[in-house]
């Protein structure tokens, strides 16, 4: 891809997942006159005209006309069988529907990213770009990207406490839970815990929101990547696209939000409607705002669950249920997700949104006010309606809106720090009836996968409320939907024929009783339901009646299959089961550096179990004294600073005393590009670059393409500050920071960001070395003087290689080791970068580092 100047303006268009507007096709979007006088496509938003007017640049989505037919899909009878195929599915409608814009892109030299779930395109260009797209007969329609915010935050009284906040009704589920919260008596959830003893068993429940802290105490326990002894495995199991977590790979929530949705979901001591569910996350929001490509991100993964870096999807591991407490303006963004979702047998909920006022109608906002989509309203301990629930009909397709309301004034649950907030908002409501759907599916596993049959329930057993005043009937209106949530109704209304699965899982030989250990039903047919055992290694599971496998697992027992096992409506199994210990055996060995040298202080782990980690010594050697016989994964991470060095992951087999050489991979992005230290040879500048002064760019000609990731460039800003800024060819005084950043500057190369200046001692120049083919290109920084003491002179440079697109840094004379700069490259969108290092000591003089680029 080639273009033929950097984008003046705006983010490119090959960030991580994007997924914007795709249902925008079911209706023409507004647009405005061109400067030209010539009316423009209705395909294209006014937004994206507005953006590319005047020869600007921007990344928009080009939407798809033809969508994927998922009524086979439909038809499958079980949860798994469902997502695995409407995900084959839309990943082979995409790839044969998109191969002749795609290549019509490629053409162009236009940088753009395919996605499949939504069948759209992001493309970067300009106003020339996007005509040519609005006259192709493929095209539905050109989107820019939106932003969409968390379903708002009603204020209340009460405040973050480490306490749990007070309920109000005596816990009937006899379990020595915490009294059930108001909202989750009111409901009748805590009587469906002792009526019909399900509490959530076996149901996976995910949610789309600003993240959550996994080790909260009331639900750690319900963590699908919990391993029950104490570690974690968060692949396919969490998801941060967003990329705002300290690290990414390890659940976060920055915003208090998610983790109180979760928390009325599956918490315990009485917060959670399904407190024996599981739960798995997608950090679809930053923070209170959820930008497009990171709802997309979390669309797709939802349907089919990845590792932490976006790769190797598992449709079979798709969660249940998806509670989504956000929303936005008047458009039917998110509908082609939801249908994907529901044709998956993935059961959603969506907030109707904080907007209402008591009295007007048609205050309720998309997804939740979608035909496609269920949308709860919000309402009091008192039984009122919310004043701030918003009402329908729908303004985008004229629907009745919500579908039911649910408890949404003053409800208690989780927050981060271990803590607890009491706050209001249809956000709240809505967790409810995501936790509900959990129950209900627990109690009759035959519905699981369902939605057409799930939702009729909990509109048959919802309680009616007469409020037509905004259209409707006593029993279906615009205010309260199909009434009050009743979730003990709607089960008494569900077919009864699933069968108890129930017992305890004890040590053979001392009899002791076993937590955690993972207990798995199959029936060959449907998706596998697990639960894990409970502190008294107890166990209990309803399952549709037919024949089952059982897989018991569990660290330091050797896992036990019992199959073929008949389950009749009517009788239930009392099954307990003893487990045998493995014997341990030591694993040692020692860590290299990607260069082949001993490494100190790495940390080396057997991945997702309970053995504590060790710390390589001063030679690279590490010892786990006692490790299960099994089959695990080794991981060794290096400690700050991490330079060139990656994270090494291998396979380990443990059945006796075990020794491994552990040599660091080269560091490496999500888009494949890698870094490694590399032989000095230094090039001399020859050309003058006519930077002066503080916080001074110019554009300079690239002898040859240049590469950074996936797009080529034929010119580049050289700024005074150690940059090569490939996006826009402006000043800016901006401070270096950690990569990667979405905030500018984008789309860089670093070879030492700081604040520079250049006085009569200094110079940048350039340099080209080399024949035709097997050219470098050299940027160079020559005494260039640190702002912060008006001392101390660096020189280094950049080197782009035209043989293989890879990027070295060079340094001759470093002051200091760079302990204030900057160190590394960076994506066009600020959402992947290959860092090697921020504010940090660790460049000498004579040094190199060669950035190789990824395909």
């Amino acid at each position: 891809m080639h273009l033929s100047s950097p984008p003046s303006r705006g983010r490119a268009a090959w960030a991580a997942a994007a997924f914007a507007a795709a249902a925008l096709l079911t209706a023409p979007l507004p647009a405005v006159a061109a400067d030209s006088g010539t009316a423009p496509s209705p395909k294209v938003d006014s937004a994206l005209l507005k953006a590319v007017d005047d020869g600007g640049q921007a990344s928009f989505f080009v939407v798809l006309k033809d969508q994927a037919d998922l009524s086979a899909t439909r038809k499958k009878k079980s949860h798994a069988a469902k997502a695995r195929s409407a995900y084959s599915e839309l990943r082979a409608h995409a790839k044969t529907s998109q191969r002749s814009l795609s290549s019509f892109l490629d053409k162009k030299k236009a940088g753009h990213e395919d996605y499949w779930i939504a069948n759209t395109i992001k493309v970067d260009g300009d106003q020339d770009l996007v005509n040519e797209l609005a006259k192709r007969s493929d095209v539905a329609s050109i989107v820019m990207e939106q932003h969409y915010r968390l379903d708002g935050i009603e204020t209340s009284d009460a405040k973050v406490t480490k306490t749990r906040p007070a309920s109000g009704k005596t816990d009937s589920a006899g379990t020595g839970d915490d009294t059930p919260e108001w909202g989750i008596a009111d409901i009748e959830a805590d009587d469906v815990w002792s009526q019909y003893e399900t509490r959530g068993e076996g149901i996976v429940i995910a949610n789309v929101d600003s993240g959550v802290q996994y080790d909260h105490p009331d639900l750690v326990a319900q963590y699908r990547g919990n391993n029950g002894d104490g570690s974690f495995s968060h692949d396919y199991n969490w998801y941060d696209p967003t990329g705002s977590c300290p690290d990414s790979a390890v659940p976060c929530d920055n915003n208090g939000h998610g983790t109180h949705t979760m928390g009325t979901m599956v918490g315990r001591k009485g917060i959670g409607v399904a407190p024996n569910a599981t739960w798995i996350a997608a950090k679809g929001c930053e923070s209170d705002l959820c930008t497009d490509s990171y709802l997309l991100a979390a669309g797709q993964w939802i349907l089919a669950p990845t590792d932490h870096e976006g790769q190797n999807p598992r449709p079979d591991l798709a969660p249940n249920i998806v509670n989504n407490s956000w929303g936005g303006d008047d458009n039917t963004f998110y509908q082609d997700i939801v249908e994907a979702w529901n044709s998956a047998g993935i059961f959603e909920a969506f907030a109707a949104g904080n907007d209402g006022d008591g009295v007007t109608c048609s205050t309720t906002h998309p997804p939740g006010a979608q035909v496609s989509s269920y949308g709860v309203g919000a309402y009091d301990a008192n039984g009122k309606i919310a004043s701030f629930s918003g009402f329908g009909p729908s303004l985008v397709d004229g629907s009745a809106k919500p579908n039911i309301s649910a408890p949404g004034v003053n409800i208690g649950s989780t927050w981060p720090g271990s803590s607890y907030n009491t706050i209001n908002g249809t956000s709240m409501a809505t967790p409810h009836v995501a936790g509900a759907a959990a129950l209900l599916w627990s109690a009759a596993p035959s519905l699981i996968g369902d939605i057409d049959e799930t939702r009729r329930l909990l509109n048959e057993g919802a309680r009616d409320v007469d409020d037509t005043h905004c259209g409707g009937t006593a029993g279906m209106n615009n205010v309260w939907g199909e009434g009050k949530l009743d979730i003990l109704a709607s089960i008494d209304k569900a077919p009864h024929t699933a069968v108890t699965v129930s017992g305890k899982v004890t040590d053979r030989a001392t009899g002791k009783a076993l937590s955690g250990i993972a207990v798995q039903a199959t029936d060959g047919s449907s998706a596998a339901r697990t639960v894990s055992t409970a502190s008294d290694g107890s166990y209990r599971l309803a399952l549709a009646p037919g024949t089952y496998s059982f897989e018991l697992s569990g660290y330091g027992y050797a896992d036990r299959s019992v199959s073929g096992v008949e389950l009749t409506t009517g009788t239930p199994l009392a099954q307990d089961i003893a487990l045998d210990a493995v014997t341990t055996h030591p694993v040692t060995g020692t860590v290299l550096d990607v260069t082949g040298k001993p490494l100190a202080r790495a940390t080396v782990e057997v991945t997702g179990t309970p053995v504590p980690s060790v710390t390589s010594g001063t030679d690279g050697t590490f010892t786990l004294p006692a490790v299960a016989e099994g089959s695990y994964t080794l991981t060794a991470r290096p400690t700050a600073p991490v330079l060139c060095n990656g994270i090494y992951s291998a396979s380990l087999a443990v059945d006796g005393v075990e020794t491994r050489t552990v040599q660091l991979p080269a560091r490496s992005d999500n888009s494949g590009n890698s870094c490694t230290p590399a032989a000095y040879s230094w090039i001399k500048g020859s050309t003058a670059v006519p930077l002066t002064g503080d916080e001074d760019a110019r554009t300079v000609s690239l002898p040859f393409w240049v590469p950074l990731y996936g797009v080529d460039y034929s010119s580049a800003s050289v700024t005074t500050n150690g940059l090569v800024n490939f996006m826009e060819p402006r000043l800016g005084d901006y401070a270096n920071t950690a990569l990667p950043s979405a905030a500018r500057p984008n789309g860089i190369a670093a070879p030492f960001w700081d604040d520079l200046t250049l006085d009569k001692k200094s110079s940048v120049q350039t340099a080209l070395k080399g024949k035709n083919g097997k050219r470098q290109f050299a940027i160079v920084w020559n005494k260039a003087l640190l702002v912060s003491d008006g001392r101390t002179r660096v020189t280094f440079e950049a080197v782009f290689d035209e043989a293989t697109g890879d990027i070295t840094f060079q340094y001759q004379s470093v002051p200091g080791s760079g302990s204030t700069a900057t160190v590394g490259i960076e994506n066009q969108a600020g959402t992947d970068a290959l860092p090697y290092s921020f504010d940090q000591a660790v460049l000498t003089d004579g040094s190199a580092i060669r950035i190789a680029q990824g395909a």
